[in-house]
């Protein structure tokens, strides 16, 4: 005789997984500043070439929730982090003539994800802080990927992503006297470690 669970089982079986996937929580990573660098690239002379750089002290958290097909970014740039590859260029970037890193040291972004497909979004809607000027940013996000690091056996979260905005509407307009063209184009690949 085959023994059939009871109807009072059944449906308490039934509320837990509904609830579980009702409430499921979204999962915090704390943002990994040793695989994290957000790169740039911007004109130099009105197209006579393309100057790249990359901040190399980044800060953060981000929270994803699949189910719930929500999530949030939160990230602290150290400005005087700023790398060109070249000393004097590196000095003149934090000058009060650039991005004047004295009085704003930091930059940040703030947002929350968006464009869901299969669980993983595809842009994010959010606010670029830099120069002491708050304005939109979009990130188109071209790849994300959640698994665990084969080496440090942690859940970790990676990505990479793109935007493009103009510096000038940021007070970070030296150099258009001379022609240079203000669009900057930001090239940022992220890892991320899911928090204890």
């Amino acid at each position: 005789m085959v023994a059939f669970p009871s109807a009072r089982l059944v449906s308490a079986l039934l509320l837990t997984a509904v609830t579980g996937l009702a409430f499921a929580a979204p999962v915090k990573y704390e943002v990994d500043p040793n695989h994290t660098y957000p790169s740039f690239k911007a004109d130099h002379f009105g197209g006579l070439s393309t100057w790249r750089g990359k901040f190399k002290s980044t800060s953060g958290t981000i929270t994803l929730d699949k189910e719930a097909q929500a999530g949030t970014v939160d990230i602290k740039v150290d400005v005087g982090s700023i790398d060109f590859g070249h000393d004097k260029l590196n000095t003149h970037a934090k000058s009060a003539e650039m991005f004047d890193v004295e009085k704003f040291p930091t930059a940040t972004y703030t947002g929350k994800f968006t464009g869901f497909k299969s669980g993983v979004p595809s842009e994010v809607d959010g606010t670029l802080t830099l120069h002491g000027v708050t304005k939109p940013v979009k990130l188109k996000i071209n790849k994300l990927l959640c698994k665990q690091n084969p080496m440090s056996k942690k859940d970790t979260c990676g990505a990479d992503a793109t935007a493009t905005f103009n510096r000038d509407d940021f007070g970070v307009g030296y150099g258009k006297a001379f022609g240079f063209d203000m669009e900057t184009t930001l090239e940022i690949q992220v890892e991320a470690i899911k928090a204890d």
